[in-house]
């Protein structure tokens, strides 16, 4: 019996190998063609406001200090205190096959953040794009950054800004095309249509209309140049944005077909420097209609009777520095940011009706200008972070010009904020 016992054993252990045999080695070439890793932080913030400001997403996101009146009580002088974890995230990168010659990789990732304030805490889809990458030529496919937004160099601050109202955000719908001319020296070419962030079109449009309605995408070319211990680079862009199809006339209520567009361009510069100890960033942006970037001004819309609206794009000047040190262990930053809002240039000819489709104003008051300086220190250990920021924020408030171009005139008022907060993060 034992013997017979035995031998059952061998033949049920040698057929239950030989059945594994074939899926195993199907594994193991499915590994050498695909790989999938994921990624992500788990992260609270505790923040302290000392005045109201615009903000996003229960005062998550904060962009400038709200205005204050000539005279009587100001309603935006309270404070305010909250604790978030909404930015959370969750990530995927996927490695494939290859595909005509190229290595292919893909990005799907999102967080908590919601799309709208009624969202907040529901999953938001930030990134979704695959890369094909030949020998010297890159493209890249899907939503992800806009071309405007260098991921290799912004802002360190704590604050999920990440330099807001200074510094270029957001994501964008697009089609890249990327080319080493040498080993240092890169140029890229993208064709893209605005996704998050759209510029105003509550009064004229729905979300993202302007750009739909648009036969152009927007077009960006950028030189970059980078090697062990230098990323520098510039770049400028072309916008041609379509409000609208069709116009009700004032004050006939005649409705007529329009193609009116509100065109516009951009240029940036930005460089980076590292080494053991620290690093040193710095950005510039010049040019019109930024709001999509989550930047101060847009456009202006001018009216005369019966005609369609036509619009001019305001310009936006900004650029920030951040300092930081490069210790493993402790690691303080400083920040400091400044955008201003020098309007459309063009002044509205007697009679017509101007409106406003900008970021930064609030009824018969604009923002001029903003400044804000933070100060930082990480602690950091293993794959745990805990950062206190201190961040001071400055408006410069005034009346619209008379003339409509979009400026700041006369009345001028300064407010500011003090932000106060702790973040903390566990990434994987």
């Amino acid at each position: 019996m034992k013997k017979i016992i035995m031998l059952s054993f061998v033949a049920f252990s040698f057929i239950g190998n030989a059945q594994t045999t074939t899926p195993a080695a199907t594994t193991a070439l499915a590994e050498k063609e695909w790989d999938v890793s994921m990624y992500g932080f788990i992260r609270t913030d505790y923040i302290y406001d000392s005045r109201k400001s615009a903000t996003v997403r229960e005062s998550q996101l904060n962009l400038y200090p709200l205005d204050a009146p000539a005279a009587g009580d100001d309603f935006n002088k309270v404070s305010s205190s909250n604790f978030l974890s909404v930015v959370s995230r969750l990530g995927a990168k996927v490695k494939g096959p290859n595909v005509w010659g190229a290595k292919m990789s893909g990005t799907l990732e999102g967080d908590f953040y919601g799309n709208t304030e009624a969202t907040i805490g529901t999953f938001r889809l930030r990134h979704a794009f695959v890369t094909m990458d030949w020998s010297k030529t890159q493209l890249t496919m899907g939503q992800t950054w806009y071309p405007t937004f260098i991921p290799e160099v912004f802002p360190g601050v704590a604050n999920f800004n990440t330099g807001i109202m200074f510094n270029p955000f957001g994501w964008a719908t697009q089609v890249k095309l990327k080319h080493n001319l040498t080993k240092e020296l890169s140029f890229a070419l993208t064709a893209y249509k605005e996704r998050e962030f759209a510029a105003t079109t509550s009064t004229i449009g729905t979300q993202n209309s302007a750009s739909i309605n648009s036969s152009l995408p927007t077009f960006h070319g950028q030189f970059q140049f980078k090697n062990k211990n230098w990323i520098a680079g510039v770049g400028a862009e072309y916008k041609s944005l379509q409000p609208l199809t069709d116009f009700t006339l004032a004050p006939s209520g005649t409705k007529v077909l329009t193609s009116e567009k509100v065109n516009s361009t951009s240029v940036m510069g930005y460089f980076k420097y590292s080494n053991d100890k620290f690093s040193l960033k710095a950005y510039g942006i010049s040019g019109s209609n930024l709001q999509s970037l989550v930047m101060i001004g847009g456009f202006v819309g001018y009216t005369a009777a019966n005609q369609v609206e036509h619009y001019e794009a305001t310009k936006t000047n900004a650029f920030w520095l951040d300092l930081a040190s490069n210790g493993k262990k402790i690691a303080p930053g400083l920040f400091f940011g400044y955008t201003s809002n020098a309007g459309t240039g063009t002044t509205a000819a007697a009679g017509d009706a101007v409106k406003y489709y900008m970021r930064g104003f609030s009824g018969t008051r604009v923002i001029d200008n903003v400044m804000r300086i933070s100060g930082r220190v990480d602690f950091k250990q293993n794959k745990f972070r805990v950062t206190p920021e201190i961040e001071y924020t400055a408006a410069k408030w005034g009346d619209f010009n008379t003339n409509g171009d979009g400026t700041a005139d006369l009345n001028t008022r300064n407010v500011s904020n003090v932000r106060v907060m702790v973040s903390c993060a566990y990434s994987f």
